[in-house]
């Protein structure tokens, strides 16, 4: 099929987002002068806040003030904002009674707490830890530096893998070596695949190993319950779930928490401090010393709320809707391959990433942006072992989508595509410092923002230097 031959039978141009977010009518330049709203198909890295959330955020702002130890009315009224957003975002993904929420800036920060909380095994050996290779670097790298960890290759099924994952639980517990904990993403952050996680929990729970449940890319497109499913610990980032105020959290089973070091040394984590030594608090006080970020909290207290009135169903067939139509208007574009991990992975969420053939995936990258207002994300995505075992070390380019989106992004979005393959970049670019640029770029920086240029970091071409590229030839 040509590149200029794509599939209209499920076109999605009249499909209108789910709700409102912030930013969603801006305009910004194009290489030949004109402006066009921006499509924002980068979600899975940032997604924007709702317009609900900041509607919150104005609300609350006039009302911050020092929060648990503050006589004042303000104080007062900040501390209670703060710990009734902690009971909504446990509600949220159905914590158990006694479950900790426990407030933390993000997924990353969440894990590398939880690393700190896993039990040693009985010779005193650092616990073991069962994590597989698809996971992003922050459900990977925590438990490779704090615990006992073990990365398992994934297979090229589900079905497969799930007999992997049995296989090495089953062998180190035979061998009275058994694993503590299994890592595992609610929703790969390169494909929107997943693994079935009642299932899962179960194999992991007949082992006597807890699970703890990386919801960063799941809890912002379908609903979670950790009393439901049996997931032990789950841990979600509020830039994720249309909150980006700074505030992420880690819910799960106390024990562990209330027995782990605590995350911080600091004021507020203790209940006495002598020169001789320091008696700490159980609970979420344990993790949270110092000045905790109460707007973050509400922002994501309500982006939970707003995506709780949201029907389950709704949610699903609008991404849906939006997914199948970017898989099936790319792979309709000769030259572009579409990323996969499992053959038989059903219901992944709004996430696709893909490849075209003769161009780097940086320089696709700055071409969306700079000729057609459309941002995505390119590179290895943070999951440098899955990228490399699929055979893109080179990276690739990956568009998202969520409750803000319309369907006239993504039509947007295949047609650009499209049109590269077709007609090529009709800007100039070039590699400078590691980065794809365009040359000469013209565009302006928007007004009042106190900027002197743009710096060219959504296309990272090759630099090491940011991390989660590829690798330089």
């Amino acid at each position: 099929m040509s590149a200029t031959t794509l599939a209209h039978n499920d076109a999605v141009a009249d499909v209108a987002p789910l709700r409102p977010v912030v930013g969603g009518a801006t305009l910004v330049p194009l290489v030949d002068g004109s402006r066009v709203p921006y499509a924002n198909l980068d979600v899975a890295a940032s997604a924007p806040a709702l317009q609900a959330v900041a509607d919150r955020v104005t609300q609350v702002l006039p009302l911050y003030a020092s929060v648990h130890r503050g006589a004042g009315y303000l104080s007062q009224v900040s501390t209670a904002l703060y710990e009734t957003a902690r009971r909504t975002i446990g509600a949220f993904v159905g914590a158990r009674e006694d479950d900790l929420t426990i407030i933390t800036r993000n997924t990353t920060d969440s894990l590398n707490l939880l690393a700190g909380c896993v039990p040693a095994q009985p010779d005193g050996e650092p616990g073991r830890v069962l994590v597989l290779d698809v996971e992003h670097h922050a459900n990977l790298l925590p438990w490779q530096r704090g615990t006992d960890a073990t990365v398992l290759t994934g297979g090229a099924t589900v079905a497969e893998t799930l007999d992997q994952i049995r296989e090495e639980l089953s062998d180190a517990a035979a061998a009275e070596r058994p694993f503590a904990l299994l890592a595992l993403t609610g929703a790969s952050n390169v494909t929107g695949e997943s693994l079935p996680v009642d299932e899962i929990v179960a194999i992991a729970h007949e082992y006597g190993a807890r699970v703890v449940l990386d919801g960063a890319q799941l809890v912002p497109h379908r609903r979670i319950s950790l009393e439901t499913t049996g997931v032990d610990y789950l841990a979600f980032s509020g830039h994720k779930t249309y909150a980006p105020f700074g505030a992420g959290a880690l819910v799960g089973r106390r024990d562990w928490l209330d027995a782990g070091t605590p995350y911080l040394a600091g004021g507020g984590a203790v209940r006495r401090v002598r020169v001789a030594g320091t008696e700490w608090h159980e609970g979420p006080a344990r993790h949270e010393a110092g000045s905790p970020n109460v707007i973050g909290a509400v922002a994501l207290a309500a982006a939970c709320e707003e995506l709780a009135a949201l029907a389950p169903a709704d949610v699903a067939a609008h991404e849906n809707a939006l997914r199948r139509r970017l898989v099936s208007g790319l792979e309709a574009i000769d030259r572009v391959e579409v990323v996969r991990v499992w053959a038989d992975a059903v219901d992944p969420v709004g996430v696709v990433t893909f490849t075209v053939t003769g161009y780097d995936p940086g320089l696709v990258a700055a071409y969306l942006s700079a000729e057609h207002g459309i941002g995505v994300r390119d590179g290895r995505f943070c999951a440098h072992p899955l990228l490399g075992r699929l055979g893109f070390d080179a990276g690739a380019v990956r568009a998202s989508v969520g409750v803000g989106t319309a369907g006239e992004e993504v039509e947007r979005l295949i047609a650009a595509v499209g049109r590269l393959v077709a007609d090529g970049p009709q800007a100039g670019y070039d590699v400078v410092d590691g980065l794809w640029v365009v040359t000469d770029d013209p565009r302006p920086v928007p007004e009042g923002s106190g900027l002197a240029g743009l710096l060219a970091t959504a296309a990272l071409g090759f630099d090491e230097d940011f991390g989660c590229l590829p690798d330089a030839d």
